[in-house]
C-alpha cells in the first residue's frame, strides 16, 4: 500500500459519497492563493463531521481551529437554522480569509469566528458561562491539545461529542521518547481521555488523500463533566 493508492481510493469515495460543490471547491482555491496551508479536512472527513452533527441533531458547535473555515462550512451545512457554530482561529491572516469564505458559502449567519488565541477565547468563554457544546472539533496546535481538552471539557455536558484530528502522526504518537512537541502533545492527549472516568473514547486510523493520521472520538458521559476537567 502506497500514498498513490490511498488517494484514488479517497478520490473514489469522494466522488460516491463527499462531492465537493463549486463553493467548496472555490473556497479550497481562494486558501491556497493567499497562502494557507493545505491542512483542512479531506471532502469524506468534512462528510463524516457533518454525519456527526445529523445523528447528534446538533445545535451548538465548537471548532478549535479554523484555518481557512473548510470543515466549518462543511460542518455549518448540516445545522439548522438556528444552529451555530463558533470556531476560533489565532493567526490574523487566516481569520480573515475565512471570513471571506463564509460569506461565500452564505453560511455567516450560523457562523462566529473569534480571532484570538483559543486559549483565551475559551477560558473567556467559559468565565462568561456560555451555554455547553453539542460537538467540539479540536484541530488546532498539537502541543496545546490537552490544554484545549481542559477547557472543552468546561464547555460541555453530557452526551457532547469530542473529536480529535490529526492524532496518530504517521505512527509517531506509539514514540514515548519524541522530542516532537507535536507527538508529545498528541500522547499527553489521549493519555487525557484515556484516564478520565467521565469520558468513554476511541481512536481510529486512517489513511487516504492526507496521508496516514487519524482521530479520536469522545463522548461526555455522567452529570458532572464540567467539574472535572483533565488537566493539561
Amino acid at each position: 500500500m502506497n500514498q498513490e493508492i490511498w488517494t484514488r481510493v479517497d478520490d473514489y469515495f469522494t466522488g460516491l459519497f463527499a462531492q465537493e460543490d463549486d463553493i467548496l471547491k472555490t473556497v479550497l482555491r481562494n486558501s491556497a492563493v493567499e497562502g494557507l496551508p493545505p491542512y483542512q479536512v479531506s471532502p469524506c472527513q468534512g462528510k463524516f463531521l457533518q454525519l456527526l452533527i445529523e445523528i447528534q441533531n446538533s445545535k451548538r458547535v465548537l471548532e478549535i481551529g479554523t484555518l481557512g473555515g473548510y470543515s466549518t462550512i462543511w460542518m455549518s451545512r448540516a445545522l439548522g437554522v438556528n444552529g451555530l457554530i463558533v470556531t476560533i482561529e489565532a493567526v490574523e491572516k487566516h481569520a480573515a480569509v475565512a471570513a471571506q469564505n463564509f460569506e461565500l458559502a452564505r453560511q455567516s449567519n450560523k457562523i462566529s469566528l473569534i480571532h484570538d488565541d483559543a486559549k483565551n477565547a475559551l477560558q473567556r468563554m467559559i468565565n462568561d458561562g456560555n451555554e455547553p457544546f453539542d460537538l467540539i472539533f479540536i484541530d488546532a496546535d498539537k502541543p496545546s491539545n490537552p490544554v484545549y481538552l481542559d477547557l472543552a471539557l468546561q464547555l460541555s455536558r453530557p452526551g457532547t461529542i469530542i473529536v480529535g484530528d490529526n492524532v496518530v502522526r504517521e505512527g509517531e504518537v506509539t514514540n514515548q521518547n519524541s522530542s516532537d512537541d507535536k507527538v508529545r502533545g498528541v500522547r499527553k492527549y489521549c493519555q487525557g481521555l484515556s484516564e478520565n472516568l467521565l469520558l468513554n473514547s476511541t481512536a481510529i486510523q486512517t489513511v487516504g488523500s492526507k496521508g496516514y493520521d487519524g482521530f479520536t472520538l469522545t463522548v461526555v458521559k455522567g452529570d458532572e463533566s464540567t467539574s472535572h476537567p483533565v488537566q493539561g
